[in-house]
């Protein structure tokens, strides 16, 4: 049995305190954002401006700004550099979106679903590239070798994602292989590249390297989890959408593995068709075989060695907040 992370059932992790910590800085990122998203081809101002400013957390950009304040401040490099993760996230969902069919982002139609998959691949690099001419500017040699490597691990987690899906046979360390390479990286990149411009020694960088790495994980196995316990309101996307691309997520590796002859087949149909048809019958099967508890558990895990990663760090309100939001990514709603 895996321990809860702990924090008492009955508190609330306050986000927006969490982000009021770094509300100025957010601010200058987000001029930063719109300067770097001026173009004289208006489809890109308009994809960019539509998907940038259609809600979301910010948390990766957050993330750098927190460790980088927990290290002593944050200077303009870092603000480059917030920025540059907010349009690598950014582009990897313009392609993701693309990828999947979606139609629905963050509780609105996606940009491809707007504009045509051709328009939103070709912006999804325009933000790829406008990334890493950023990038230069910070005049660090060794960021550039951590965003290139981050990248490439992007791009080798959607083809491992892509070569799963309607593979019912898929493990669960494969999976996790595949939120380790294409979600869990960009937050770790986030964190780590904190240090390198705050200049830490190797031991504090690699801790917040793994604090974002564990955080990355938890946060998505929650969103696993929420595919099958959410709303869709409150979730920004049609509940089944990862059953109707047959990707085995982990609930569903779960109920394979633990469920009778009658339920695994019922899973096992569902990932190979690829279809929202049987989502009521998988969803059965995925309570009755305890399978979201497990992936709650699993992501507990995750935030537990998040939180132990940052011992490292002296007592502050950004080591603090640090830890509330690995708390905060177990306990969503959406």
């Amino acid at each position: 049995m895996i321990a809860k992370v702990s924090t008492p059932a009955s508190v609330t992790i306050d986000f927006d305190s969490i982000k009021n910590l770094t509300s100025a800085e957010t601010k200058a990122v987000d001029r930063l954002i719109l300067e770097e998203l001026s173009s004289d081809v208006v489809l890109i101002n308009q994809i960019g401006h539509y998907i940038i400013g259609n809600g979301g957390k910010r948390l990766r950009p957050m993330l750098l700004l927190l460790a980088a304040k927990a290290l002593g401040k944050v200077d303009d490099r870092h603000l480059i550099l917030a920025a540059v993760i907010e349009f690598i996230h950014t582009a990897t969902l313009l392609h993701d979106d693309v990828v999947d069919e979606s139609a629905l982002r963050r509780g609105k139609e996606s940009a491809n679903a707007v504009w045509g998959n051709a328009a939103s691949v070709l912006v999804g690099d325009y933000l790829y590239s406008s990334a890493f001419e950023m990038m230069v500017r910070t005049d660090n040699m060794r960021v550039m070798a951590i965003m290139s490597k981050t990248t490439t691990a992007i791009a080798e987690g959607e083809v491992l994602q892509l070569l799963n899906c309607n593979n019912p046979e898929t493990s669960e360390a494969r999976y996790l292989e595949v939120i380790a390479r294409k979600t869990a990286i960009l937050f770790s990149t986030a964190t780590r590249l904190a240090a390198v411009i705050s200049e830490t020694d190797a031991g504090t960088e690699e801790a917040l390297a793994v604090y974002g790495q564990e955080l990355g994980v938890a946060f998505q196995l929650i969103d696993d989890a929420l595919d099958y316990k959410a709303n869709s309101e409150e979730l920004g996307k049609n509940l089944g959408d990862d059953l109707a691309e047959g990707k085995p997520t982990l609930p569903l590796i779960y109920a394979i593995q633990h469920g009778n002859e009658q339920q695994a087949k019922i899973v096992v149909d569902a990932i190979r068709q690829g279809s929202r048809d049987a989502f009521n019958e998988v969803y059965e099967v995925v309570k009755a075989t305890n399978a979201i508890e497990y992936t709650e558990q699993c992501a507990d895990r995750a935030a537990a060695k998040a939180i132990a990663a940052l011992q490292c760090l002296p007592d502050s309100e950004y080591k603090q907040a640090l830890e509330e939001l690995a708390r905060f990514s177990v306990q969503r709603s959406h």
